[in-house]
């Protein structure tokens, strides 16, 4: 599993003044809104830049294209769930960033490890552990004098 450390690393500049980017995919507006609430507009002081996508192939697109620091999955879209899409993208993707997936309930947390999902929030989603588990990603801020 990616640790908080590996996540940092990952900033093109200094840690403390990059964005944070975030891929949420929901075929479900709510959850996605859910989940934006919990998590607010930024974490450790740095500012949150959202992508939201309701479909796979919109998630497949922008993992191909962009670079993300998370990518927050729902177990539970229909159609295609996030449990697939994240077992995908964990075998195709070359330093795929670390994937937070949203499952129907705690006794799912096996399938979240079967997809290879480096944490896991069950529904219905508590807005504390689901901000919670997005600050465990991301390093502290570098505050400068």
């Amino acid at each position: 599993m990616t640790g908080i450390s590996d996540v940092a690393k990952r900033g093109e500049s200094a840690v403390g003044s990059a964005k944070a980017r975030i891929l949420l995919y929901s075929d479900d507006r709510n959850v996605r809104e859910k989940v934006r609430f919990a998590v607010g507009s930024s974490t450790h002081g740095r500012e949150i830049e959202w992508l939201e996508t309701a479909t796979h192939d919109a998630v497949i697109g922008a993992v191909d294209t962009r670079r993300f620091d998370l990518l927050i999955l729902d177990g539970e879209a229909a159609k295609s769930g996030g449990m697939g899409i994240c077992r995908q993208i964990k075998h195709e993707i070359y330093d795929c960033p670390p994937i937070m997936l949203l499952v129907g309930r705690p006794g799912d947390a096996w399938l979240a490890t079967w997809s290879e999902a480096d944490a896991a929030v069950a529904h219905p989603l508590d807005p504390f552990a689901v901000r919670d588990t997005v600050d465990s990603f991301f390093a502290p801020a570098e505050h400068t004098a």
